[in-house]
């Protein structure tokens, strides 16, 4: 089954969808005549076309050979082999390549062992990008069924991806992926097990982006705390029994592909086009932090052993032997913590720099409670893997369940996106002169390993144990065991294990066992905080910062008396203890934190405290002055009366954080308003429940407390409340006017007692999820983007449909839907410039016949209109009504329904 926002033929051009590659000749042994066309390598070779107008004397250019060239050829994996140059004791060998995969990008191993590969099969297949969007790619499965090292049987497991952004498994026999341009995050399964997704169901929305490929959201990844984290969103999501139902804000990544941890939850993240590692000082959740020195001198030249000159920036970045001057790309990462490399690998930072055909290796030195980076082999002139095959492209890499290190190996010509291979630039002309935008449609997976440390053949199979074996598993020497076997105990929600988590955690002589311990407690909701007091004063200073980190979520559940726990904390001898102090305190907002963070300062002159406390300042000192200045003032008033009678009143059931009030055994005194899909959907839903009350399950879920009715308040104190909880805990959802609660009392006003959950949601209007079964159409569409189509969907993504010429009364877009619904409104986004003039709305349910329902000015940005409706129709028109000097420009575009 194939899920796609788009779905067109051109899936036939996949290549299967379930086999098996289990053949006698090794499939790493392709010629380099079977993968290319051999006319290609005949003399003479081509001259290089100077592009016109260009300086020679320009610092990119001056000095460029552009005489004629041998073409890069790709050779077979057993052939790549030979040209790596790796330290003593150190050999490599395919596990994976084409033609059984194409252009893999990452890899991901489920809690059963098997890898899952990530494949952007529309990547850069020319120099033009053309068809980069085309939904082609795809991500396979795959297994070694007869433990020879080699992985020889594989499925298409999800086909048709609008250049997937990543995959994650998620449980037996799904994973969690999102598309280019989109904004939802869906989850896959195959429930029949052939090995094939055919259940896809929304996960979480808010994480998108649009763009270039390159500077789009990838890599969601589920760390020690149990919060998931992904490249470029200022934001953290928690799965939950009840969904992804909290999110929180935390510091600017500034990733671009790759997401890992090391043993301890340090999330890395890899800076793709500035070729660096990011986020390494503290979690990000604590925000971002400046310290001068933590690249140390040298960190940014790469030591290449391919001279072609051929990177983005030109000559200027060469060396005068050819080679890469200054890192200028980087993908994938992974911070080693396997059992079968040496253990002074053991919590080092790996990436790969594609551009310089390099996987680097770095050593942190902790240094008063701040890190400092080198590359490791930086004195030896060298690099972690070399390689002299121009077409090794390292981007990603992974602890894998054997214990070595997999790295993932695009093996291509062209590396970056068609934005730096454009008609005139100096890298365009030195990949013509080599021919290398002819090759694609390669990839290699390659295992590190070590002599004399054989891979660990024990094949996890966690998703056929109980929770109780589970366990024992947190103590195993492989990271990736310890965080598998933590993820799924904690999605199973097993409260019998607690006992037995409680004792590893305050006994176990494995230090790392007591962490994941720690934290897997923390998932269950079964840590205590007596557990967490006991643990701050242990003896190691890693256990004492994780029952800091962990104890936050007890303190957000309202356990106020941990306040002095932090505060203690930042006396404490250990610099890197008081730092972890105090960015707990400082994150909670605990009283008189700023205080805390003044008097911290002047008694520990460590630099660490000193640099760090003198940034967290700043950092509250500007979020006094964006208070003041993040809405409109009509907006601002609202809030602040809002926020004064949540924290009087709501927050005793709701949690001081909105994460609600435990009520013991695991529950809920109510529901928690972080990241809520039901309090930042329709706003009229908060306000029905405010006005009459709620009472019963919400969801199939029991909550302690009910909700009772607040409608003898006025309407602006019931719009203040709901503007506030819309806005704060990390959601971000428009205001409620006073107007707007006045308009649903009175529609309402005969009501009679609270409102069941199904009774509510039943008649609030509902933000439909665009389908493939949806058919958009336009009276123009203008490309949108290199290589792209004329597409009208485009209009539900963060791309964004727009007409292809300036506005004209009559341009049209129109939806057709499956089946009837009761729309209600519609919203979209024209961005501050490209906003409809004016338009109307109108509905029919033959496509011939309308309905005008609402007529609107258009505004810059979000553009929103309702209507009263009662009948259910199956297509809808946004119909300009005038003319302007603006194409007229709609992405975000969202539906409203009634299910009644």
């Amino acid at each position: 089954m194939r899920f796609s926002n788009k779905a067109l033929v051109v899936s036939a051009l996949i290549s299967g969808i379930a086999f098996s590659c289990e053949q006698k000749r090794s499939p790493f042994d392709v010629s380099p005549a079977e993968s290319m066309d051999p006319s290609r390598l005949e003399e003479p070779y081509p001259e290089v076309q100077l592009p016109e107008g260009i300086d020679m004397e320009s610092p990119i250019w001056k000095g460029i050979d552009l005489s004629p060239k041998p073409p890069v050829v790709p050779v077979s994996a057993n052939e790549q082999k030979k040209s790596f140059v790796l330290h003593p004791g150190y050999q490599i060998d395919p596990v994976l390549s084409e033609p059984q995969i194409k252009e893999p990008a990452a890899i991901q191993f489920d809690g059963n062992g098997r890898m899952y590969v990530l494949e952007l099969r529309t990547y850069m297949q020319d120099l033009d990008a053309n068809g980069e969007l085309l939904p082609t790619s795809q991500i396979s499965r795959w297994e070694d069924l007869d433990d020879d090292g080699v992985y020889e049987t594989g499925t298409v497991f999800l086909d048709s991806l609008v250049f997937p952004r990543y995959v994650v498994p998620f449980g037996p026999n799904s994973i969690l992926s999102m598309e280019s341009n989109e904004d939802h995050v869906y989850k896959y399964t195959d429930t029949d097990g052939d090995g094939q997704a055919d259940k896809k169901e929304l996960f979480a929305s808010g994480l998108g982006r649009s763009g270039n490929v390159e500077h789009q959201t990838s890599f969601l990844t589920w760390t020690l705390d149990n919060w998931m984290y992904s490249t470029y969103n200022s934001k953290r999501i928690r799965w939950t029994p009840s969904g992804v139902v909290i999110q929180e804000p935390s510091g600017n990544p500034w990733g671009q592909w790759g997401v890992t941890q090391d043993n301890y939850g340090q999330q890395w993240f890899q800076d793709g086009a500035g070729g660096v590692p990011q986020g390494f000082q503290f979690p990000i959740v604590y925000g971002n932090f400046n310290v001068k020195g933590g690249l140390k001198e040298g960190f940014r030249e790469p030591f290449s052993l391919v001279k072609l000159f051929d990177f983005q920036p030109g000559m200027q970045e060469a060396k005068p032997d050819g080679s890469l001057r200054n890192v200028t790309g980087a993908a994938g990462n992974d911070v080693f913590r396997g059992d079968r490399l040496p253990s002074d690998l053991v919590g080092q930072y790996i990436y790969g720099e594609p551009v310089g055909r390099i996987i680097r290796r770095i050593e942190t030195e902790k240094v008063e409670g701040l890190s400092y980076l080198q590359n490791v082999y930086r004195e030896e002139k060298s690099e972690f893997i070399q390689s002299t095959d121009p077409l090794f492209r390292p981007v990603d890499m992974a602890t894998a369940p054997d214990g070595t290190l997999y790295i993932v190996d695009m093996y291509r010509g062209i590396i970056q996106e068609g934005e730096w291979t454009q008609d005139g630039s100096y890298l365009r002309t030195k990949i013509q002169q080599y021919q290398m935008d002819d090759v694609i449609g390669n990839g290699r997976i390659w295992r590190l390993s070590y002599e004399g440390m054989p891979r660990n053949t024990e094949k996890p199979r966690m998703y056929d144990q109980t929770s109780a074996e589970l366990v024992k598993h947190l103590e195993h020497p492989n990271g990736w065991w310890r965080d598998m076997a933590q993820q799924i105990m904690v999605m199973r929600q097993d409260k019998s294990i607690a006992p037995a988590l409680e004792e590893m955690a305050k006994n176990s002589e494995n230090e790392l066992a007591r962490i994941h311990a720690i934290w897997t407690l923390e998932g269950l909701g079964e840590l205590k905080a007596e557990m967490v007091q006991s643990l701050v004063n242990d003896s190691s200073p890693k256990i004492q910062m994780q029952a800091m980190r962990a104890g936050e979520t007890l303190y957000k559940y309202g356990n106020k008396s941990l306040a002095e726990l932090y505060r203690e904390g930042t006396k404490d001898p250990d610099v890197d203890v008081a730092l972890q102090a105090l960015l707990s305190a400082y994150i909670l907002n605990i009283d008189e934190v700023e205080s805390l963070i003044q008097t911290t300062m002047k008694s520990n002159p460590a630099n660490g405290i000193q640099v760090i406390g003198a940034q967290l300042l700043e950092k509250m000192e500007e979020a006094k002055k964006a208070a003041n200045t993040k809405f409109a003032p009509e907006e601002q008033a609202l809030f602040v009366q809002g926020k004064s009678i949540f924290d009087s009143y709501c927050s005793t059931c709701h949690g001081p954080k909105g994460l609600g009030s435990p009520a013991g055994e695991g529950k809920l005194i109510a529901p928690a308003f972080s990241g809520s899909p039901r309090i930042q959907g329709h706003p009229e839903y908060a306000v029905k429940t405010l006005l009459h009350g709620l009472t019963g399950d919400i969801e199939g879920k029991m909550y302690e407390g009910v909700m009772i009715a607040m409608n003898s308040n006025d309407d602006k104190y019931i719009a203040s409340v709901i503007s506030y909880i819309r806005n704060d805990f990390g959601n971000n959802g428009s205001f409620v006017t006073p107007e707007f609660v006045a308009k649903i009392r009175q529609e309402t006003a005969d009501k009679e007692g609270m409102y069941t959950y199904e009774e509510l949601s039943a008649g609030i209007p509902k933000a439909l999820t665009a389908m493939d079964t949806w058919k958009a159409t336009a009276s123009s569409t203008a490309l949108r983007g290199v290589g792209s189509t004329r597409d009208a969907s485009y209009a539900f993504s963060f791309k964004g449909w727009k007409t292809d010429s300036n506005q004209e009364a009559g341009m049209w877009f129109q939806v057709e839907l499956p089946e009837a619904k009761i729309l209600t409104e519609v919203q979209f986004d024209s961005g501050n410039e490209e906003f409809p003039v004016e338009y109307q709305v109108m509905v029919s349910n033959d496509g011939t016949e309308w309905t005008a329902v609402t007529k609107e000015v258009g505004i810059p940005g979000v553009n929103s209109s309702s209507w009263d409706a009662s009948e259910a129709f199956r297509y809808l028109k946004i119909q300009t009504t005038q003319g302007g000097d603006k194409a007229w420009f709609m992405k975000n575009l969202t539906l409203f329904a009634r299910l009644l």
